[in-house]
């Protein structure tokens, strides 16, 4: 469907009204956010988001970047990036993992001679509280299942975790992920991709966790063997 997005105020820029959205399926990383949105995780987190938020031009998707510093959500590090999708031909599943991660940037005047007036500035800083962590409410990192011949999610689950944040209760929260999964004809699919540095298996067709190991590195690929 076509629907109305916010308008660039760049001078001399004029987007265009309107953007395309999938009627199915529903989108699979965040695209929204208001202040009740925000950071809980601690009280100096929530202060830290929700000033820096009030200063941000955010008007939904597709706000554009402008003078004034703005918010993408998800960034240019959020969503469905990076990784790719696996399938499961047998189920007809299309498994994807994504991020929901904010960025921020704006636009300044460039350099006398430059062939463009204005350049991005900041456009890949990403929306993180003063510890490092997303600025809104989790789950920060998401895996679904898509069924490919209706277009309804199957099943959604958080993707990752962070151990320090779990020892306090935080369970669960997902993280951050780069690179894809593999799906096997044994009914599993297996991903590395997330910042805590884990490999883990689910069950294709429910979902469930069923394996987790830790690496020593982030595995920002997908996977295509591996020895443990």
């Amino acid at each position: 469907e076509e629907r109305p997005v916010p308008k660039s105020n760049l001078p001399g820029e004029e987007s265009w009204p309107t953007q395309p959205f999938p009627v199915k399926p529903p989108p699979l990383a965040r695209m929204s956010l208001t202040k009740e949105d925000l950071s809980k995780r601690t009280p100096e987190s929530q202060r830290f988001c929700e000033e820096w938020f009030g200063r941000l031009r955010y008007q939904g998707p597709y706000t554009p970047f402008s003078l004034t510093p703005s918010l993408s959500m998800p960034g240019t590090m959020g969503g469905g990036n990076w990784g790719g999708v696996s399938f499961d031909p047998v189920l007809g599943y299309i498994f994807v993992n994504t991020s929901n991660l904010g960025g921020t940037g704006h636009m300044v005047k460039s350099d006398p001679g430059a062939p463009m007036p204005y350049r991005n500035d900041g456009g890949y800083t990403r929306f993180l509280d003063q510890d490092q962590y997303p600025c809104q409410q989790p789950p920060w990192g998401e895996m679904s299942a898509v069924n490919a011949n209706t277009g309804e999610v199957v099943w959604r689950r958080p993707l990752g975790s962070y151990d320090e944040l779990e020892a306090k209760g935080l369970k669960d929260a997902g993280a951050p992920n780069l690179g894809g999964s593999i799906a096997t004809a044994g009914g599993l699919v297996f991903i590395g991709a997330t910042t805590d540095s884990k490999f883990r298996a689910f069950d294709s067709r429910t979902g469930k966790e069923l394996w987790v190991t830790k690496l020593e590195a982030s595995a920002e690929a997908v996977p295509i063997t591996y020895l443990g």
